[in-house]
C-alpha cells in the first residue's frame, strides 16, 4: 500500500429499500490518523451507509448494495460484522450493544475471552480450560484507561450511569488488537459536557496513533472542534467534502439543510389565534440523551406550534419532562394555571395528551389489540368505554364502544390490519404510530403535543396524518405542539417554528423564513434572532 492510497474509501456507494433510494453515488475516503466528520439532516442516509460499512444483515436482507468499499485499496464485501471486525473496523453505535448483568470486563472481552489452563484442561482438552479473569480485568483496566476516565472494570453494566455506559462500548472496540478505524455514531449524546470533552480528547489520541475515525455528530461545534475533513449527507448524496479549516459552522449547516426551497403557502383562512394557552419558562429536564437547560415559550389557543433542531439538542426532552416522564424543572403554565408536575395523570386529566416518539417503550401495549390500545388511556384517565352495574359497584367494558372507536380511526388514519381484534405488535411500525395518534385523539385534549408523528411512515400515510393533525386543529380547535426531526414537515404544518439549541429555544420563526435562517438557528447562530420572533 502506498502512502497516497486510503485506509478506507467508499465509492459510489448505492442502496434502496423496496425501490426507495436512499443513498445515491456517495464517496469519500479516510486517511490512518484522520478524524472525519460525517453530518446530514435525519434520513440524510447515514446510518444506512455505516450500516453498508459494517456488513449489517439487514443490507444483504434487502438486496445488498452497488457500490465499493476498499480497504487499504484492496475491495471488501463483508457478509456480517464479523467479515468487518476481522477487517479491523470497529463501531459504536447510537443504541447500546452491551449485556446488563455483565460486568464492563465482561463486556469489553465478549468473544474475546482469555481463558487458561490447568491439569484438568490437559487431559480433558481445552473446553473445560477457565477463563483467565485477571488478565482480562488488566485488558479492560487498560482499554479504559486510554479513554481518560475511571470506571470500574468489574461494576455491572445495568448499575452504571448512561454516560459510563458510552465509555464501556467504545473501550471494547479499541481493544481489539486488529482496529484501524472506528466509527463513533453520535457518541456524545448521552454524555455530560464534562464526559463530552474527556471524550473528544480520548479521540484525538486515538487518531494519533494511527486509527481512522468516522465522527457522526450533529453537534456541528464538536465537529470543526476536532475533525480534518467533514462530508455533508443530504438526501441520500454526499454533496459537499471539505476540510474543517476551510469551511464554518454556517456553512455546514446549511449544506445540511440544502438549497433555500420556496416557502409552504400560506393558508387563506386569516387564521386567527387566542391567548396563550401553553406558556413555558427557564425549563429544564433531566433526560438521557436530550439537554433541556433553560426553555421559554409560549402557545397559542388554536394554533399549531412547531419544535425543531438537531438530534440531541433538546427538543424530544420538552414534552417529555412537561407530561412528567421524566424529572424536570422550570414553570410551565396551562390556561393560566401552574400544571402540577410528577405523575402523568395529572396532564391528562387537566386536557393535554402526548404522542410519544417512543412508540414501543412508551405508546403502545403491544401485546394487546388494536381496541385495547385505542381505548385504554380515556378509559383510565376518564372512565369512558365502561358500562356500570349494580349502581355502580361493578364496571365492565365496553367492548362494542371500543370496536366502534377503534374501526372509526382504523378508517380515518388507514391503518393497514387484519381487524380491530389484531395485537398492536403484529403491526409495521408506522402502522403502530398511527394506533398512537389514535389513543390520543380519543382523549379530545384541548392541548396535544405529538413527537415524530410520522417516524418510520412512508410519503403516502405522512401525508395522511399531517391532514389528520391539520383536520383536529382546524375543525375541532386542538391546539397542537408538533415535534419534528424533519424541517420541511414542520414548516408545511406549522403556524410558528421554535428552534431549539444547545438546550434552549434559539429563536422562534415564521414557516415562510428562509432556510439559511432555519440553518443557523440550528447551530444556534442567531442570537438576535431572541427578539424578532414573528408572531403573525
Amino acid at each position: 500500500m502506498s502512502n497516497d492510497t486510503p485506509l478506507l474509501r467508499l465509492e459510489g456507494i448505492t442502496k434502496d429499500f423496496s425501490g426507495t433510494v436512499v443513498l445515491e453515488n456517495v464517496t469519500f475516503d479516510l486517511r490512518a490518523g484522520e478524524i472525519l466528520g460525517l453530518v446530514g439532516e435525519n434520513g440524510a442516509g447515514k446510518t444506512t451507509l455505516m450500516s453498508i460499512l459494517f456488513g449489517m444483515p439487514v443490507i444483504r436482507e434487502t438486496g445488498g448494495y452497488g457500490g465499493k468499499i476498499l480497504v487499504d485499496g484492496r475491495e471488501v464485501r463483508f457478509s456480517g460484522p464479523f467479515d468487518a471486525l476481522d477487517a479491523g473496523i470497529g463501531m459504536v453505535h447510537q443504541e447500546f450493544s452491551l449485556i446488563p448483568g455483565f460486568s464492563a470486563t465482561e463486556n469489553i472481552m465478549l468473544n474475546r475471552e482469555i481463558a487458561k489452563g490447568g491439569i484438568i484442561a490437559d487431559i480433558f482438552g481445552p473446553r473445560l480450560s477457565t477463563l483467565d479473569r485477571a488478565t482480562m480485568h488488566t485488558r479492560a483496566k487498560t482499554a479504559i484507561s486510554r479513554l481518560g476516565i475511571e470506571i470500574d472494570p468489574e461494576m455491572k453494566i445495568a448499575e452504571m450511569p448512561i454516560g459510563h455506559k458510552q465509555f464501556t462500548e467504545i473501550a471494547r472496540e479499541i481493544d481489539r488488537e486488529k482496529v484501524r478505524i472506528l466509527v463513533l455514531d453520535e457518541p456524545t449524546a448521552v454524555l455530560t459536557e464534562s464526559e463530552a470533552e474527556i471524550l473528544l480528547d480520548a479521540v484525538k489520541r486515538l487518531a494519533a496513533t494511527g486509527i481512522g475515525v468516522i465522527f457522526i455528530s450533529h453537534r456541528l461545534h464538536e465537529i470543526t472542534g476536532m475533525c480534518d475533513r467533514v462530508v455533508t449527507l443530504r438526501d441520500g448524496k454526499s454533496v459537499r467534502d471539505v476540510p474543517v479549516g476551510e469551511t464554518t459552522v454556517e456553512e455546514i449547516a446549511v449544506s445540511m439543510v440544502g438549497r433555500d426551497m420556496a416557502p409552504p403557502e400560506k393558508s387563506q383562512d386569516n387564521r386567527v389565534f387566542g391567548e396563550p394557552l401553553l406558556s413555558v419558562k427557564n425549563l429544564w429536564v433531566d433526560m438521557p440523551g436530550e439537554v433541556v437547560r433553560n426553555v421559554s415559550f409560549d402557545v397559542r389557543q388554536g394554533e399549531i406550534f412547531g419544535i425543531g433542531g438537531l438530534a440531541g439538542q433538546g427538543e424530544l426532552g420538552i414534552p417529555n419532562g412537561i407530561m412528567s416522564l421524566y424529572p424536570a424543572g422550570g414553570e410551565v403554565l396551562f390556561k393560566g394555571k401552574t400544571l402540577p408536575r410528577g405523575n402523568p395523570r395529572t396532564a391528562l386529566a387537566e386536557g393535554i395528551a402526548f404522542v410519544s416518539e417512543d412508540r414501543r417503550g412508551v405508546g403502545l401495549l403491544l401485546d394487546e389489540t388494536l381496541e385495547w390500545n385505542i381505548a385504554f388511556t380515556a378509559m383510565q384517565s376518564q372512565n369512558r368505554f365502561l358500562k356500570s352495574f349494580l349502581g355502580g359497584l361493578v364496571r365492565l367494558r365496553d367492548e362494542k364502544a371500543m370496536k366502534e372507536l377503534a374501526n372509526t380511526y382504523i378508517d380515518m388514519l388507514e391503518i393497514k390490519c387484519t381487524g380491530s381484534k389484531q395485537a398492536a405488535k403484529e403491526l409495521s411500525g408506522g402502522n403502530q404510530q398511527k394506533i398512537c395518534l389514535a389513543k390520543a385523539f380519543c382523549l379530545e385534549p384541548e392541548l396535544l403535543f405529538v413527537s415524530e408523528p410520522t417516524r418510520g411512515i412512508d410519503v403516502g400515510a405522512k401525508a395522511i396524518v399531517l391532514d389528520v393533525l391539520r383536520k383536529y386543529n382546524r375543525e375541532l380547535g386542538v391546539t397542537i405542539v408538533m415535534v419534528s426531526s424533519e424541517l420541511e414537515e414542520l414548516r408545511s404544518v406549522c403556524d410558528r417554528i421554535a428552534i431549539v439549541s444547545q438546550g434552549a429555544v434559539a429563536d422562534v420563526l415564521d414557516p415562510s423564513a428562509s432556510q439559511a435562517e432555519f440553518a443557523l438557528s440550528m447551530a444556534g447562530l442567531r442570537e438576535s434572532g431572541k427578539n424578532r420572533i414573528k408572531e403573525n
